[in-house]
Order: C-alpha cells, then structure tokens, then sequence
C-alpha cells in the first residue's frame, strides 16, 4: 500500500505569500497608528507629571535609568520590590536600603513609592532591631525620614503633598511620640545634633531668641556674598593658611563648626585664628554663616521659613501677649510642623470626586495641629547628665565611677496653648463645607479643650483655666460643662482621670500637682503645699502599682519628677521672679538637697528680675 503525502500545489503557495503580505501591511499600519498616538500619550503623561520635562536638571542616575530600562522598567521594579520584601524578612537590611534606592530612582515620579520605602525602613526595619540596640534603631528611622528629606523633596524635587505628610508623621509620630522603646534616645540625638547650630557664642545668641533667628535668616547665604566683606575674607583666608581642612568650600561650615566645638582636632594655627578675630564683626558673620549653611545643607531647613514658622506657631511670651517666641527646633514636632507647613504651600490642592480636599492635605493639616498639641503636652526639653547603668568594664573617671550619660526629660509647655487654639480653629473653619471632617476636628478640639483646662488649672494657673473653660463653653454647650465654675469641672474630671489613667496623663498629673505644691510652699501656704505633694505620691504608687512593665510604661522616679517640676515652675513667667526667688530662698533653706541644683536658675531668675524691674522704670519715664 503506498503512503499518501500532502503535497502544496502552485495555489497554496500563492495563498500562504498573500497571507504573510497581509500581515505585514497590518503590521505596519499598526506601528504606524501606534506611532501617532506617542505624541498624544507624551502629552497626557507630562500633564500627570509621569515624565521628566528637564533631564539637564536631574539626577544622572535617573537618566540613566530611564534611558537604559526602557520599557523594562515595570518588569525590572516588580523584580526588586520581591527581592527587597524578601531581604528584609532575612534580615539583611543593608541591602534592603541599596534596593529601596534603586526602587525611587526607578520609580520617581510615584509618590507612594518613596512613603512605602520610607515607612518600611523606619517602621518595619527599625522595630525588627531589639531594642537594647537603639544606636542601630536610630540609623534605621534617620534612613526613612532622610530618603523623603534628602532624596524625594530635596534632591528629586517632588512637589507631592504625599510626601511631606509622611515625613512630617515620621518626625511626629516615631520621633516625637511614646509609641517606640526607644523615643527618648531619637530625641536625645536630634536635640544633641540640632543644639551647636541654634546658638551664637560671638553674637551672645541663643535658641530662645528671636533675634537669633533674625540674625541667620539675614546672613549671606552664598560664598560671593560672604567674601564680599574684607574683614570676612581676611579670617577664611587665615583659616585657610593654619589647617588645609579649611580650603574645600563646601564643607567649609561644618569645618569650622568642628573647630568651635572641638580645637584639638585641628593645627593650633587654625584656633589661634579664631582667638585673633574674636570678638570681631568677621568672626560674629562667619559663625552664623556656617550654622545657617548647616541648617539649609543637612536639615534642609530654610531659615527665613523658621523665623516665620515661629513667629506664626511660637510660644506666646507672657510679657507681651502679641508676642510670639521661638519654638525648639531640638524637637522632633517642630521639625513635623516645618515639613507640613511647606507641603501645604509648595504642593498642589488635592480635590477627591466629590470636589472636597483630599485626604493627604487633610491629614497633613491635621499634623500641625497634631503636633502643637504635643508641644503644649511635652514641648519643653530638657538634657540632663545621668550616671550610666554600671558595667564590667568600659570609660571610667578618675575617681572610679562610671562615667555619665545624658537623658531627655520632656515638660508641658502652656505657652503653646494659643498657637495651637488658632491652627485648630483655622482648620475647623477649612473644613467647614466637609461635615465629616469638620465634626472630626470640631470633636478633637474639644476634647483638648477638656484636658488642657485640667492641667492648666493643676498647675496653678486658675485664672488662665477658667477663661479657657469659658470659651469651651460657649463653643460647646455641653450638659458636661454645665457648671459656670473651672473648680468643679477640674474635680470631676480629676476623678475620670484617676480611674483611666495612661502614663502621659500620670506624668502629667503628678508634676502638675508638685507645680502646685510649689506655688503653695512659695506664698507659705505651707498645709496646701503638703497636701498637694501627698497627693502627687499618692498617684504616682498608683499608677507603679497598677502597671509594672518596666521597659514600656514606668513613670521615672519620683525625686525625678519632683526635681522637674521644680524647675518647670521656676521657668514659668506666669509668676513674678519675686515669687520664684522666694521658693528658691526656702528650698535653700529647707530642702539643701536640691539647693545646689538649683543655682543656676537663681542667677537666671536674679536677672530676670532686674530686667523686668528696668522696664517698669523705662515705662514709668515715659509719662
């Protein structure tokens, strides 16, 4: 039997060419119709801010990227996001960071694409390290904040509101809250590291002045400018001349801000320099040259908008209630309230489907509030030299003991109290045609209200509590402010508060008490004064009783407490410095213990009084 084969005729042939012409004209056609929706699509693409307008004004690296991907790109970030996801859960967080960063160089334009990075590193990856390693912690959580910072806002310069949110939410929330073990060692770094940079030696400047402020805003902010002035010139130059660390410009300021904080790292030409220009006109110009380029380089921090942010967001000095002083850029909130505030200027209004301001400028207006709540609750930082948990081995003084650390104890600050009632109230208003966001903030508010005329009125400050009382009332005419009497309100809910008590309320409460205490045992009230200090014990072993978890939510010690609430009523302007020095005479007196503690703010106090005492005669001279 013979095989049959399927043979192709002449008409086959001829069908299967005419079939691959017909494909190829398709073919062409396609790419040509494809071809002409390029320009179109290029066109919608830059209007959603999807493409690079400048390429001469960015990054190499992301051209690069953008050029040599092409249109891998997508394939190539699913690729690293697994392979980042996957490191982390190994642990490998050093190249989990390298990943992170290809992913934004990749990935630019997509504002939720540097939050998530950021948010993994100072969440995910910094609680992933135990927390007897804060070292570590804090480089992971500088990393997540620094990456939007640095990289996003600065560098890639990315106007998306987004962004600034989450930043501001890092600083405010992982560095100026209680939710992390370790929030009092990020504290203690940022204060440490911002501290060289808000003061002036040769101006006799501080952070608490807002002159100081003027001053660094006001200062040459490039080379030409500075240089300018010959006697500037001439001290660069012979700083130059001592050390060669002097001759690269750009890290110029942190150099000589090296020199100021420690000589010996440099030839002794380059301090000789220093002594010969001190108290020069060049030298007063320079050192406020180099901490505000530190300021603008490193923390990116504009000083023009500082001196603004505290002119607008500052304590309201109490000698002058039109009068607002500096805030404490040491602190992590007032850092947040910075980023929000320019977000809120620099990024576009956001409007949803419904036409109403979208969520990340709503919540990044939150922020502010947010934050100056936070300053009024714990806005007053101080640094205090602590003795170290003894070890086996390690730095030891001469006389054998373990050498001493510093810790950061934070305090209520009631100065903030009308910055923060005129943002929320500016907010509410925003809001207004939002009746869900408005109840929302309508409902905060209030609730601050509530809690801060009872610690207004703990610490003594009655008249202050009562008006702020009164002016809850009316905006809220409740049946539980029913009573025209702060008195009575402040008892009942003193008893709420003991019965539900958080540590930051048992903090609160017990050196609000002391203050109280204090102020009695200053006008000799001497009873109510026990009374006060009985009762602030009396919640404190309530609260060590009631919660034992030490690492978490233990209260510091008591003398502690009782130290701080000496000197947070010593600070107070609110009293006269009569009546501060007269508390000080009677610890001197009674209490030696604290006596020699207490010696610097009695110079400060000394002082105070004279200059109060010259401006009532400045006054009186003038009629």
């Amino acid at each position: 039997m013979k095989s049959s084969a399927v043979r192709f005729g002449p008409d086959m042939r001829t069908r299967d060419i005419i079939t691959l012409l017909v494909c190829i004209v398709v073919m062409i056609g396609l790419c040509i119709a494809a071809g002409l929706q390029l320009d179109p699509i290029n066109r919608q693409r830059k209007d959603m801010g999807l493409i690079i307008d400048q390429p001469e004004d960015i990054p190499p690296e992301l051209v690069f990227a953008t050029v040599a991907t092409g249109a891998f790109r997508g394939l190539l970030v699913d690729v690293l996001w697994m392979r980042a996801d996957k490191l982390k859960e190994e642990g490998q967080f050093f190249d989990a960071r390298q990943l992170a960063e290809w992913i934004t160089i990749l990935q630019p334009r997509f504002g939720s694409v540097w939050v998530f990075q950021a948010w993994n590193m100072a969440y995910n990856i910094s609680v992933a390290i135990p927390a007897t390693q804060p070292d570590q912690r804090w480089r992971w959580v500088r990393n997540g904040y620094e990456l939007l910072r640095d990289e996003a806002i600065t560098k890639y310069n990315l106007n998306d509101i987004e962004i600034y949110q989450e930043l501001a939410r890092i600083l405010q929330h992982k560095l100026g809250g209680l939710s992390d073990d370790c929030h009092k060692y990020y504290k203690l770094q940022m204060a440490l590291m911002m501290d060289p940079l808000l003061n002036s030696e040769d101006n006799q400047l501080t952070r608490s002045d807002n002159a100081y402020y003027d001053a660094i805003a006001n200062v040459p902010a490039d080379w030409l400018t500075l240089l300018a002035d010959p006697n500037v010139a001439s001290l660069i130059e012979a700083l130059k001349s001592a050390d060669s660390s002097f001759s690269d410009q750009e890290t110029f300021a942190r150099t000589y801000l090296s020199l100021r904080e420690n000589s010996q790292r440099f030839e002794p030409a380059a301090a000789q320099a220093i002594d010969d220009f001190r108290g020069s006109k060049a030298l007063k110009t320079v050192d406020l040259f180099a901490k505000a380029y530190e300021l603008r380089e490193t923390w990116k921090l504009d000083p023009t908008l500082m001196r603004e942010i505290n002119q607008t967001y500052g304590p309201i000095d109490y000698t002058d209630p039109n009068k607002h002083l500096p805030m404490d850029w040491r602190h992590p909130d007032v850092h947040a309230i910075y980023w929000a505030v320019k977000g809120l200027r620099v990024a576009p209004t956001e409007r949803d489907e419904k036409g109403e301001i979208g969520a990340n400028e709503t919540n990044t207006d939150r922020i502010v509030s947010h934050s100056l709540q936070n300053l009024f609750r714990n806005g007053k930082l101080y640094i205090h030299d602590v003795p170290l948990p003894p070890v086996t081995e390690g730095p030891v003084d001469e006389i054998g003991t373990q050498v001493i650390g510093k810790e950061v104890f934070l305090r209520p600050d009631l100065r903030i109290f009308d910055s923060y009632n005129k943002a929320t109230l500016a907010n509410i208003e925003k809001y207004k045609d939002d009746r869900g966001t408005y109840e929302t903030m309508q409902n905060g508010h209030r609730n601050f209200l509530k809690n801060a005329v009872l610690l207004i009125y703990q610490t003594g400050h009655k008249a202050m509590a009562q008006w702020v009382y009164n002016d809850m009332r009316k905006r809220y005419p409740l049946d539980e402010f029913k009573s025209p009497l702060v008195d009575v309100y402040a008892k009942i809910r003193f008893n709420e508060e003991f019965e539900s008590i958080t540590i930051n309320d048992a903090k609160e409460m017990v050196v609000a008490m002391l203050r109280e205490a204090y102020f009695r045992f200053a006008i000799r009230d001497d009873d109510e004064a026990a009374g006060q200090e009985s009762l602030a014990e009396e919640v404190w072993n309530h609260y060590q009783s009631k919660y034992l978890d030490e690492n978490r939510i233990d209260l510091p010690r008591f003398d502690v407490l009782i130290y701080t609430a000496l000197q947070d009523f010593l600070e107070d302007q609110q009293y006269s410095p009569n009546l501060r020095l007269g508390l000080l005479a009677r610890v001197e007196i009674e209490r030696p213990d604290l006596s020699e503690q207490l010696a610097p703010w009695k110079e400060q106090l000394e002082k105070q009084k004279a200059q109060i005492q010259q401006q009532e005669e400045t006054f009186l001279q003038r009629f």
